[in-house]
């Protein structure tokens, strides 16, 4: 692949939380397993080369991650620009789902284009997602917002189950957590691809003992993501992050010239 289809692909830890696993996963009690303390990190994501500089979620905003008493690390948005990310300048922001803490700084990035699924967008733009059990995940005025992106025609709302965003970042909806999750899948150096799952699997735990998450709008959907994640990540080269797993920061090396515990470079 040429350097202007392969990326570098960082994962950025904005915030956290301690959890349990009986908050984390649906029906824990069904494992017969005492419960246990569980952390939870939040990130979002860069895919950047000399051409493209690609965001992938924009993490929680003040007010919503205040409300629900989470963590902040470092602001998102002053956390990508320790990266070199200038929010202001940056052309293409992906949105793998809607909630609080992907969403809370859309704002931040006035000239970019918005991709998210089609079917993610009129689920939270439409009537069931005021319904209490969607609703908490979600801050009004933040989907609200996304309304207005797509009124000053910058929003791209994704009717495929595949799509090609830009040479080697493709997206793939499974829907599951919410009714029009994604996945991103993005060409690294050496022939691989770094998997972002996002909330597809928030945990490699989730994946590999097959635990859905306590917050999903379709089961069913959630467990067909969880069989297409096993069968991307079967082959190899294929590295999955997951959307809210501490591992993460483990298992990949620290970004070079990053500060401590901010950031890891995938691939």
């Amino acid at each position: 692949m040429s350097a202007d289809t392969t990326y570098e692909v960082i994962a950025v830890r904005y915030g956290t939380r301690t959890a349990s696993k009986a908050e984390v996963y649906l029906n824990y009690s069904t494992y017969g397993e005492p419960d246990e303390p569980l952390r939870m990190d939040y990130y979002c994501w860069v895919a950047r080369n000399a051409t493209r500089t690609v965001v992938i979620d924009t993490g929680f905003g003040p007010v919503g991650g205040a409300r629900r008493r989470r963590t902040t690390l470092v602001p998102p948005v002053a956390a990508l620009a320790r990266l070199g990310v200038d929010a202001a300048n940056v052309r293409q922001v992906i949105v793998t789902h809607a909630h609080y803490d992907h969403i809370g700084n859309l704002a931040a990035f006035p000239a970019a284009e918005v991709i998210i699924a089609r079917r993610e967008f009129d689920f939270w733009t439409g009537p069931y997602a005021r319904r209490q059990q969607f609703a908490w995940s979600t801050e009004a005025a933040e989907l609200a917002y996304l309304s207005d992106i797509d009124r000053q025609g910058r929003l791209t709302a994704v009717a495929d189950a595949a799509y090609r965003v830009a040479p080697g970042i493709d997206l793939l909806t499974v829907g599951g957590h919410t009714p029009g999750q994604v996945i991103v899948l993005v060409a690294v150096a050496g022939g691989g691809q770094a998997v972002l799952a996002s909330d597809a699997v928030h945990y490699y735990e989730e994946i590999e003992r097959d635990r859905p998450f306590a917050f999903v709008a379709d089961l069913e959907a959630m467990y067909r993501g969880f069989d297409l994640l096993k069968e991307i990540i079967g082959e190899p080269g294929r590295l999955l992050v997951p959307g809210h797993d501490p591992e993460v920061m483990g298992r990949f090396a620290p970004l070079a010239g990053a500060p401590t515990g901010l950031a890891v470079r995938v691939g």
